[in-house]
């Protein structure tokens, strides 16, 4: 299967490795260079001869190996980010001063942040009210209190 091709095995092997790594670069996704290392591994061993059934198989040992010893060092290791509000517009907009632009009812209405409106929960207010979000509620809205 592998000896048609015009690299032989192990070069091949290095080669879909790099290319897996490079596309990380593009892409990134913590993954893609562990199992570009693991085919770059491959192709080492299969410098040493061993047949294609035996390269495919320590390809798949040694990509599940090098995706769990990935998992558990992000795991100790976490990434931190310097926004970690970055995509959470909701929490990013605590503290912030809004104002009612549908009454709030029964624990429910609408505040303008910025120039939109959001879903607000908190005790009744009338339109043009002054409030602070103090949070975000699980059903997509902001929580508010008076100012």
């Amino acid at each position: 299967m592998l000896e048609n091709l015009p690299l032989s095995p192990p070069w091949l092997w290095l080669t879909v490795g790099l290319v897996l790594m490079i596309a990380e670069l593009i892409a990134p996704g913590f993954y893609l260079i562990w199992i570009g290392a693991a085919a770059m591994l491959t192709g080492l061993i299969a410098f040493s001869g061993i047949g294609e059934a035996a390269q495919f198989i320590s390809f798949a040992v040694l990509t599940v190996v090098s995706i769990i010893i990935a998992r558990r060092w992000f795991k100790a290791y976490p990434i931190e980010s310097t926004d970690p509000l970055l995509n959470n517009r909701a929490a990013q907009m605590i503290g912030e001063i809004v104002t009612v632009v549908e009454p709030i009812v029964g624990g429910d209405g609408r505040v303008r942040v910025g120039d939109s409106e959001w879903i607000a929960h908190g005790a009744d207010a009338a339109i043009g009210a002054r409030l602070r979000i103090t949070g975000v509620n699980a059903r997509g809205g902001v929580l508010v209190e008076p100012v």
